[in-house]
């Protein structure tokens, strides 16, 4: 900041030796759609026209006005030219440029029917737009006049995007499940349990009627095969729990090849058995 403040300080005398600006002839013609003059009147730099400006979906407003320098009454040219369209109402403002000659002089005009997309969007006449002209140039002070109050048709509902309802807060989903399956009856379970377990009893027992004798029972050889054979089954309960196939087939085929030398020699134990006894 330090090294700034003196350009600064010189820079205070410029500004305030800067020239500034006046209006000639602010004028306004509204027209209809036949071309015919519904309202033409000078503008007041004091005080805005009454009643204020008003449209219809047809009609024209035509404004025009000249730049000067007030001091030397000459037309300039400035950097900068719009007008501002305010809604008080609902504190939404647009700005729209406007080209100035070289001699100063403007024009500006205004189709109800299609009015510039910087105007913001009325929703009735009961608040009029505030209009104001803002210009700006680097060698001369700002300005800001306000010039008059304009009232709009009302403007037509933004059409609807194709995809607008993506956008917007959508019903909450509730899900629907399926009931949770119901215990069956003690008595369903009880028979369907009676049923797998008959044909066992009836084998059992039928076994059971038949004269056998086993005398080898717990020979060592045949303890041997018949626990493999278990530890086979218990190969195939553990691959349901937790095993992987791999896994099984690696296990399985050493216990196999165990199993089938463990079954060949109870099998000739037991021939020897017969031979014997025979």
């Amino acid at each position: 900041m330090g090294p700034l403040l003196p350009v600064l300080l010189s820079l205070l005398p410029i500004l305030a030796n800067a020239g500034k600006f006046t209006l000639q002839s602010p004028r306004i013609v509204i027209t209809g759609s036949d071309a015919s003059i519904i309202r033409n009147e000078p503008l007041s730099l004091a005080s805005l026209p009454s009643p204020p400006l008003a449209l219809e979906w047809s009609d024209t407003l035509k404004l025009t006005f000249q730049i000067l320098e007030k001091d030397s009454g000459k037309g300039v040219q400035p950097h900068q030219t719009f007008l501002r369209f305010y809604d008080p109402q609902t504190d939404e403002e647009g700005i729209q440029p406007i080209r100035v000659s070289n001699s100063g002089k403007a024009s500006f005009e205004l189709s109800a029917a299609r009015p510039p997309a910087s105007i913001p969007p009325t929703a009735n006449a009961s608040s009029p737009l505030q209009v104001t002209l803002i210009i700006g140039s680097f060698e001369h002070s700002p300005m800001s006049q306000p010039l008059f109050e304009l009232s709009l048709p009302p403007s037509l509902p933004a059409p609807q995007h194709p995809d607008e309802a993506s956008f917007h807060k959508l019903p909450e989903i509730h899900h629907t499940f399926r009931p949770e399956p119901k215990t069956p009856y003690v008595i369903f379970s009880a028979i369907g349990t009676g049923l797998v377990i008959a044909p066992w009893v009836v084998l059992v027992g039928l076994w059971a009627s038949i004269p056998h004798r086993l005398p080898h029972l717990f020979n060592p050889l045949i303890l041997l095969f018949v626990g493999l054979l278990g530890s086979l089954e218990g190969l195939l309960f553990m691959y349901w729990v937790n095993l992987r196939l791999g896994e099984v087939l690696l296990y399985g085929a050493v216990l196999g090849g165990v199993t089938i030398a463990a079954g060949k020699s109870a099998l000739s134990k037991v021939a020897q058995w017969r031979v014997g006894s025979a």
